[in-house]
Protein backbone atom coordinates (compact mmCIF):
# COMPACT_ATOMS: atom_id res chain seq x y z
CA UNK A 1 0.00 0.00 0.00
CA UNK A 2 1.21 3.64 -0.77
CA UNK A 3 2.53 5.27 2.08
CA UNK A 4 0.44 8.69 1.86
CA UNK A 5 -3.31 8.72 0.11
CA UNK A 6 -6.81 10.04 0.66
CA UNK A 7 -9.45 7.68 2.50
CA UNK A 8 -12.63 7.14 0.83
CA UNK A 9 -15.09 4.97 1.07
CA UNK A 10 -14.37 3.08 -1.77
CA UNK A 11 -10.38 1.92 -0.19
CA UNK A 12 -11.49 2.13 3.41
CA UNK A 13 -11.59 -1.43 3.96
CA UNK A 14 -8.42 -1.85 2.29
CA UNK A 15 -6.82 0.91 4.76
CA UNK A 16 -8.36 -1.01 7.37
CA UNK A 17 -7.09 -4.34 6.22
CA UNK A 18 -3.89 -2.93 5.58
CA UNK A 19 -3.72 -1.90 9.58
CA UNK A 20 -3.56 -5.63 10.59
CA UNK A 21 0.14 -5.64 9.45
CA UNK A 22 1.05 -1.78 9.59
CA UNK A 23 0.29 1.48 11.72
CA UNK A 24 -2.16 3.66 9.49
CA UNK A 25 -2.44 6.91 10.84
CA UNK A 26 -6.06 8.74 10.01
CA UNK A 27 -5.86 12.57 9.80
CA UNK A 28 -9.39 14.31 9.13
CA UNK A 29 -9.32 17.83 7.94
CA UNK A 30 -11.63 20.20 5.97
CA UNK A 31 -11.41 23.33 3.85
CA UNK A 32 -12.97 25.55 6.45
CA UNK A 33 -10.28 24.48 8.79
CA UNK A 34 -6.62 26.30 8.47
CA UNK A 35 -5.35 24.05 10.87
CA UNK A 36 -6.63 20.83 10.02
CA UNK A 37 -4.47 21.76 6.49
CA UNK A 38 -1.49 22.52 8.75
CA UNK A 39 -1.98 19.57 10.72
CA UNK A 40 -2.27 17.51 7.38
CA UNK A 41 1.17 18.95 6.06
CA UNK A 42 3.12 18.05 9.21
CA UNK A 43 2.09 14.65 9.39
CA UNK A 44 2.54 13.90 5.08
CA UNK A 45 6.07 15.67 6.26
CA UNK A 46 6.48 13.15 9.09
CA UNK A 47 5.50 10.39 6.85
CA UNK A 48 7.98 10.96 4.21
CA UNK A 49 10.73 11.37 6.31
CA UNK A 50 9.88 7.86 8.47
CA UNK A 51 10.31 5.95 5.17
CA UNK A 52 7.52 3.55 5.13
CA UNK A 53 6.76 3.04 9.17
CA UNK A 54 3.45 4.26 8.61
CA UNK A 55 0.86 4.82 6.13
CA UNK A 56 -0.80 8.07 6.57
CA UNK A 57 -4.40 8.09 5.36
CA UNK A 58 -6.21 11.93 4.68
CA UNK A 59 -9.59 11.90 5.12
CA UNK A 60 -11.85 15.28 3.73
CA UNK A 61 -14.43 15.66 6.06
CA UNK A 62 -16.12 17.91 3.32
CA UNK A 63 -16.78 14.88 1.11
CA UNK A 64 -16.12 11.75 3.49
CA UNK A 65 -18.74 12.89 6.08
CA UNK A 66 -19.65 9.13 6.69
CA UNK A 67 -16.44 7.58 7.62
CA UNK A 68 -15.82 11.05 9.62
CA UNK A 69 -19.36 9.53 11.51
CA UNK A 70 -18.35 6.27 11.79
CA UNK A 71 -15.04 6.83 13.91
CA UNK A 72 -17.16 9.73 15.76
CA UNK A 73 -15.61 13.32 14.59
CA UNK A 74 -16.17 15.74 17.02
CA UNK A 75 -13.42 18.61 16.14
CA UNK A 76 -11.01 19.38 13.47
CA UNK A 77 -8.25 18.59 13.22
CA UNK A 78 -8.35 15.17 15.36
CA UNK A 79 -5.98 12.38 14.43
CA UNK A 80 -6.42 8.35 15.39
CA UNK A 81 -3.24 5.77 15.15
CA UNK A 82 -5.25 2.91 13.76
CA UNK A 83 -3.39 -0.65 14.21
CA UNK A 84 -4.63 -4.14 14.08
CA UNK A 85 -7.86 -3.13 12.78
CA UNK A 86 -9.46 -0.07 15.72
CA UNK A 87 -7.97 3.11 16.97
CA UNK A 88 -5.50 3.06 19.31
CA UNK A 89 -4.32 6.66 20.20
CA UNK A 90 -4.89 9.79 19.10
CA UNK A 91 -5.21 13.26 19.48
CA UNK A 92 -7.57 16.42 18.77
CA UNK A 93 -6.24 19.80 17.31
CA UNK A 94 -2.71 20.90 16.47
CA UNK A 95 0.55 19.23 18.71
CA UNK A 96 3.82 20.42 17.66
CA UNK A 97 5.90 17.81 15.38
CA UNK A 98 8.24 16.23 18.45
CA UNK A 99 4.84 15.79 20.58
CA UNK A 100 3.53 14.00 17.26
CA UNK A 101 6.58 11.53 16.72
CA UNK A 102 6.60 10.86 20.75
CA UNK A 103 3.30 9.57 20.45
CA UNK A 104 3.93 7.61 17.52
CA UNK A 105 7.01 6.04 18.56
CA UNK A 106 4.83 4.11 20.69
CA UNK A 107 3.20 2.10 18.04
CA UNK A 108 5.47 2.26 14.95
CA UNK A 109 7.88 -0.68 14.55
CA UNK A 110 11.67 -0.30 14.59
CA UNK A 111 13.77 0.93 11.81
CA UNK A 112 15.44 -2.72 12.41
CA UNK A 113 12.11 -4.69 12.03
CA UNK A 114 10.96 -2.51 8.89
CA UNK A 115 14.64 -2.95 7.24
CA UNK A 116 14.42 -6.92 8.14
CA UNK A 117 10.37 -7.09 6.84
CA UNK A 118 12.33 -5.34 3.56
CA UNK A 119 15.01 -7.85 3.53
CA UNK A 120 12.78 -10.64 3.94
CA UNK A 121 10.88 -9.95 0.92
CA UNK A 122 14.17 -9.36 -1.09
CA UNK A 123 15.38 -12.51 -0.41
CA UNK A 124 12.29 -14.24 -1.91
CA UNK A 125 12.49 -12.10 -4.91
CA UNK A 126 16.20 -13.26 -4.96
CA UNK A 127 17.53 -10.10 -4.69
CA UNK A 128 19.96 -10.73 -2.12
CA UNK A 129 22.86 -7.80 -2.33
CA UNK A 130 20.59 -5.50 -1.61
CA UNK A 131 18.92 -7.65 1.09
CA UNK A 132 22.22 -8.27 2.81
CA UNK A 133 22.55 -4.10 3.06
CA UNK A 134 19.10 -3.31 4.89
CA UNK A 135 20.32 -6.74 7.04
CA UNK A 136 23.38 -5.45 7.57
CA UNK A 137 21.88 -2.06 9.05
CA UNK A 138 19.07 -4.60 10.90
CA UNK A 139 22.05 -6.10 12.94
CA UNK A 140 24.04 -3.01 13.56
CA UNK A 141 20.85 -2.02 15.93
CA UNK A 142 19.61 -5.56 16.88
CA UNK A 143 21.64 -8.20 17.31
CA UNK A 144 19.07 -10.67 18.66
CA UNK A 145 18.36 -13.79 16.34
CA UNK A 146 15.52 -12.83 14.77
CA UNK A 147 17.49 -10.94 13.15
CA UNK A 148 20.66 -12.65 13.19
CA UNK A 149 19.31 -15.96 11.39
CA UNK A 150 18.12 -14.02 8.50
CA UNK A 151 21.11 -12.28 8.01
CA UNK A 152 23.11 -15.56 8.50
CA UNK A 153 20.55 -17.14 5.43
CA UNK A 154 21.62 -14.33 3.26
CA UNK A 155 25.36 -14.73 3.66
CA UNK A 156 24.93 -17.95 2.78
CA UNK A 157 22.70 -17.40 -0.61
CA UNK A 158 25.85 -15.21 -1.23
CA UNK A 159 28.83 -17.61 -0.47
CA UNK A 160 30.16 -15.40 2.18
CA UNK A 161 30.43 -18.69 4.96
CA UNK A 162 32.84 -17.18 7.20
CA UNK A 163 30.66 -14.46 8.55
CA UNK A 164 27.37 -16.71 8.65
CA UNK A 165 29.39 -19.11 10.86
CA UNK A 166 30.49 -16.49 12.88
CA UNK A 167 26.35 -15.20 13.42
CA UNK A 168 25.34 -18.85 13.76
CA UNK A 169 27.84 -19.56 16.76
CA UNK A 170 26.37 -16.99 18.61
CA UNK A 171 22.83 -17.93 18.41
CA UNK A 172 21.50 -19.15 22.16
CA UNK A 173 20.31 -22.59 22.95
CA UNK A 174 16.76 -20.81 23.37
CA UNK A 175 16.84 -19.70 19.60
CA UNK A 176 18.29 -22.69 17.90
CA UNK A 177 14.77 -23.82 16.44
CA UNK A 178 14.15 -25.43 12.77
CA UNK A 179 15.21 -22.44 11.07
CA UNK A 180 18.11 -22.51 12.65
CA UNK A 181 19.00 -26.16 12.31
CA UNK A 182 18.89 -25.90 8.43
CA UNK A 183 20.76 -23.17 8.34
CA UNK A 184 23.57 -24.99 9.98
CA UNK A 185 23.10 -27.83 7.53
CA UNK A 186 22.95 -25.81 4.66
CA UNK A 187 26.02 -23.90 6.21
CA UNK A 188 27.88 -27.86 6.87
CA UNK A 189 27.35 -28.48 2.91
CA UNK A 190 28.77 -25.03 2.23
CA UNK A 191 31.96 -26.02 4.34
CA UNK A 192 32.29 -29.28 2.96
CA UNK A 193 32.25 -28.06 -0.78
CA UNK A 194 35.15 -25.27 0.59
CA UNK A 195 37.22 -28.14 1.42
CA UNK A 196 38.92 -28.78 -1.92
CA UNK A 197 41.42 -31.16 -2.19
CA UNK A 198 43.85 -28.80 -3.36
CA UNK A 199 43.22 -27.14 -0.10
CA UNK A 200 43.85 -29.83 2.07
CA UNK A 201 46.59 -30.58 0.43
CA UNK A 202 48.35 -27.11 0.68
CA UNK A 203 47.54 -27.28 4.13
CA UNK A 204 49.49 -30.48 5.18
CA UNK A 205 52.77 -29.10 2.75
CA UNK A 206 52.44 -26.17 5.13
CA UNK A 207 52.07 -28.23 8.38
CA UNK A 208 55.07 -29.60 7.20
CA UNK A 209 57.10 -27.18 5.93
CA UNK A 210 55.53 -23.90 8.16
CA UNK A 211 58.60 -21.17 7.03
CA UNK A 212 57.71 -21.44 3.69
CA UNK A 213 56.31 -18.44 2.71
CA UNK A 214 55.34 -18.44 -1.06
CA UNK A 215 53.55 -21.77 0.43
CA UNK A 216 51.73 -19.90 2.64
CA UNK A 217 50.38 -17.46 0.49
CA UNK A 218 49.58 -20.06 -2.06
CA UNK A 219 47.17 -21.54 0.40
CA UNK A 220 45.95 -18.23 1.94
CA UNK A 221 44.86 -17.15 -1.82
CA UNK A 222 43.34 -20.76 -2.10
CA UNK A 223 41.24 -20.25 0.99
CA UNK A 224 40.29 -17.23 -0.13
CA UNK A 225 38.93 -18.33 -3.57
CA UNK A 226 36.68 -20.95 -1.09
CA UNK A 227 35.31 -17.81 0.69
CA UNK A 228 36.75 -19.50 3.54
CA UNK A 229 38.78 -15.85 4.56
CA UNK A 230 39.11 -15.93 7.57
CA UNK A 231 41.65 -18.92 7.95
CA UNK A 232 43.50 -17.11 4.97
CA UNK A 233 43.76 -13.73 7.30
CA UNK A 234 44.79 -15.31 10.61
CA UNK A 235 47.40 -17.36 8.83
CA UNK A 236 48.68 -14.27 7.33
CA UNK A 237 48.44 -12.15 10.29
CA UNK A 238 50.51 -14.64 12.42
CA UNK A 239 53.22 -14.10 9.92
CA UNK A 240 53.46 -10.52 10.12
CA UNK A 241 53.24 -10.40 13.97
CA UNK A 242 56.42 -11.52 13.44
CA UNK A 243 57.69 -9.50 10.28
CA UNK A 244 55.55 -6.65 9.06
CA UNK A 245 57.89 -6.65 5.95
CA UNK A 246 57.72 -10.39 4.99
CA UNK A 247 58.54 -12.19 1.98
CA UNK A 248 59.59 -8.86 0.18
CA UNK A 249 55.88 -6.92 1.46
CA UNK A 250 54.07 -10.05 -0.43
CA UNK A 251 52.24 -10.69 2.87
CA UNK A 252 51.31 -7.48 3.90
CA UNK A 253 49.89 -7.10 0.22
CA UNK A 254 47.79 -10.51 0.06
CA UNK A 255 46.43 -9.35 3.61
CA UNK A 256 45.32 -5.89 2.07
CA UNK A 257 44.10 -7.46 -0.97
CA UNK A 258 41.94 -9.60 0.55
CA UNK A 259 40.71 -6.79 2.93
CA UNK A 260 39.79 -4.91 -0.07
CA UNK A 261 37.69 -7.77 -1.93
CA UNK A 262 35.76 -8.25 1.23
CA UNK A 263 34.74 -4.39 1.44
CA UNK A 264 34.76 -1.88 4.10
CA UNK A 265 31.60 -2.57 5.32
CA UNK A 266 32.23 -6.52 6.22
CA UNK A 267 32.90 -6.89 9.63
CA UNK A 268 35.67 -9.26 9.41
CA UNK A 269 38.02 -7.29 7.25
CA UNK A 270 37.28 -4.43 9.79
CA UNK A 271 38.45 -6.62 12.62
CA UNK A 272 41.85 -7.36 10.57
CA UNK A 273 42.50 -4.00 9.10
CA UNK A 274 42.37 -2.77 13.17
CA UNK A 275 44.63 -6.11 14.10
CA UNK A 276 47.11 -4.71 11.30
CA UNK A 277 46.60 -1.02 12.36
CA UNK A 278 48.11 -1.78 15.69
CA UNK A 279 51.20 -3.68 14.46
CA UNK A 280 51.60 -0.58 12.25
CA UNK A 281 50.57 1.90 14.78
Amino acid sequence: MEGILDLTKENIQQVVDASMQQVVVLTFWSQQSPESIALADTLQNLAISQGGRFVLAKVNCDQEMEIANYFQIQNLPTTLVLKEGKPVDGFAGVQEPVQIQAMLDQHLPKAWQIQLNQAKTLLVDGDVTQALGLLQQAYSECQQAEVALVYADALLSADDINQAQVLLDNIGLADQDSYYQSLKAKLSLALDAADTPEIRSLIDAVEAQPDDLPLVLSLAKALHSAKRDEEALTRLFAILQRDISAQSGDVKQLFMEILTALGQANPLANQYRRKLYSLLY
